[in-house]
């Protein structure tokens, strides 16, 4: 009869190779976990959205007449200011401020609660320091590309509090700008207003139209003329 093969041992040499990796793996979770996992899950970076690419999009929008009424817009239609919607355990407003700021700190203790960092606005060209805190955290604020107000006009109304949550926190419909211009925008369409940076507009203009497709919102025949007139002098991939 054949005798079973005796277990193979591990040798020490082996065990503290096993031991290394594991100490490392550790270090990058715990020290490097909101960065590395914003790289690895593709959320480190905004990518702007090509002119031709918004152009085909612009075609599927549907054209609402003005006489098209929606019920009274409230915030609260949209579920809670900032959830955490996609279950990492970090609020949409920390994952935004982790995606755009640079010179990022984060809270002690904390994966995702930024402390501080620097802010170049897209909308203004300004560099603003972020500094968490009664005072100052509203200096930089998350602005809806495609603002809630507009959304709910334009076809939000007639859906449930889920969807209406789950696009409030779009990470493609969010940006990290400076909070007087996100204020002065408000609920503005894109035929009301428009970046004070001209240079962003291309951008600007591309991904309120890319969110509206996505999400299958309409326009008024107004807007849609802005977005033909701004991407005609836009270079077709960028």
């Amino acid at each position: 009869m054949k005798q079973p093969e005796p277990r193979k041992t591990s040798k020490p040499a082996d065990l503290i190779i096993y031991l290394i990796i594991g100490i490392l793996f550790l270090w990058l979770l715990f020290t490097l976990k909101p960065d590395l996992l914003r790289t690895l899950t593709g959320q480190n970076q905004l990518a702007d959205i090509p002119a031709s690419t918004a152009k085909t999009a612009l075609q599927q929008l549907e054209i609402r007449p003005r006489t098209e009424r929606a019920p009274e817009y409230q915030r609260n239609e949209f579920g809670e200011s900032w959830a955490d919607v996609d279950g990492n355990g970090c609020d949409t407003r920390n994952d935004i401020l982790g995606r755009d700021l640079i010179e990022k700190q984060y809270r002690r203790g904390s994966n995702c609660v930024v402390k501080q960092g620097l802010l170049e606005d897209p909308y203004t060209g300004e560099k603003v320091a972020f500094i968490r805190g009664p005072q100052t955290s509203e200096i930089v604020q998350i602005d809806h590309v495609v603002a809630l107000g507009d959304a709910w006009r334009s076809g939000a109304y007639k859906w449930d509090l889920a969807k209406r949550e789950a696009f409030a926190n779009d990470p493609e419909n969010l940006l990290a700008v400076v909070g007087y211009v996100n204020e002065d925008k408000g609920r503005s369409r894109a035929d009301q207003w428009l970046p004070p940076q001209e240079e962003y507009h291309c951008a600007y203009v591309a991904r309120q139209i890319k969110v509206k497709a996505k999400w299958q919102l309409s326009i008024i025949s107004s807007e849609k003329e802005t977005f033909v007139n701004v991407l005609a002098n836009c270079p077709a991939t960028g």
